[in-house]
């Protein structure tokens, strides 16, 4: 019980950190005070957080290996976005835009179902290069359809809008990934989805249905994958599937992986970290992309290691809390012996 309260603490702080990180980003953003190099980051870099939030569904939480993520941001993108088009001029923004989110979330949740039914059969690297291939498959079919304007992109321009129109709809959404994601990790459902992960055949021997659950974590990441994606390509006066190819799938697995399996918080950090590090590095031109392999690298070589792990672990505000409310009791107490 009492670890259970601790991990409901550790959830609301991290989604009070959240809310906050964009109350502040708010504020500067309508206040005039953000810079423009700012402004254009905070709604992709949003998106990747949803991404990587996700994904986390399947690596951390399922333990299975997939490399199609980008694919159902694709389906979410292209479907959510023809739907914004559609309803462009008959419906204001603020109910044109949360729809394309849901129709996106849903295309992409079915692609989800279709690529899930036979790929999930599969484990390990198997699975991994099923999904690389049914995300080039998606990506292809895309780029041939003429309603998605074929290889020169589907033409936005009529829905597109910036960051300050899109700033709510973007902090709602990582939210609600945040805290379902955290709800589904204590729930009865998640601890069959990590009992799936830890032992399959120990799982499937007290009556779990493993199919079941592992085609529910990947619908359901592919969900959000897609809401991302429909939101994200409001950004954009012309979007092409080509951008979405296995490079942005193992961009994200990237950020799963560097904030750690299973953690909330990791992957918000790691995607903010990742996907502003570059921008940060465009002075060094030249150099750009090695020292962003270099940090890769180190921050890999901490993370695995012991000391490191626990000095960073005191580093949460969740242990400094502690650590101050128990030095404030220890005085207290001492006032009181004198």
């Amino acid at each position: 019980m009492a670890k259970k309260l601790k991990t409901v603490h550790k959830d609301l702080l991290t989604l009070a950190i959240l809310a906050a990180l964009y109350a502040v980003l708010a504020v500067l953003l309508y206040s005039g005070a953000m810079s423009r190099q700012l402004m254009n980051m905070l709604i992709p870099v949003s998106m990747y957080v949803v991404m990587a939030v996700s994904l986390n569904l399947v690596v951390g939480l399922l333990g299975e290996l997939s490399l199609g993520h980008a694919g159902f941001m694709s389906l979410g993108l292209f479907s959510g976005c023809l739907l914004s088009l559609f309803l462009n001029g008959q419906v204001p923004e603020i109910v044109r835009i949360p729809l394309s989110m849901l129709a996106g979330g849903l295309v992409a949740a079915i692609g989800g179902l279709i690529v899930g039914l036979p790929a999930l059969r599969l484990r390990g690297d198997y699975l991994a290069i099923v999904t690389l291939a049914c995300c080039e498959i998606i990506k292809s079919v895309i780029t041939n359809l003429n309603f998605t304007g074929g290889a020169l992109g589907l033409n936005t321009a009529p829905v597109y809008t910036n960051a300050k129109h899109l700033l709510p709809y973007a902090a709602v959404l990582v939210l609600i990934t945040a805290l379902v994601m955290m709800n589904l990790k204590r729930s009865k459902q998640g601890r069959a989805i990590m009992s799936i992960r830890d032992n399959r055949i120990a799982a499937e021997s007290v009556g779990i249905n493993v199919t079941y659950y592992k085609l529910a974590v990947f619908v359901l990441a592919a969900f959000f994958a897609g809401a991302a994606g429909a939101l994200y390509g409001h950004c954009f006066a012309n979007v092409k599937a080509v951008s979405f190819d296995y490079n942005v799938s193992i961009e994200i697995l990237v950020i799963v992986v560097l904030g750690g399996m299973g953690s909330i918080g990791g992957s918000v950090v790691a995607a903010i970290v990742l996907r502003t590090l570059p921008e940060m590095l465009r002075e060094f031109q030249n150099f750009r992309m090695l020292v962003y392999a270099i940090v890769l690298i180190l921050v890999m070589l901490a993370t695995n290691n012991p000391r490191l792990k626990q000095f960073f672990a005191g580093l949460h505000p969740g242990t400094l809390w502690k650590k101050w409310k128990a030095g404030r009791i220890k005085e207290k107490e001492a006032g009181s012996h004198e």
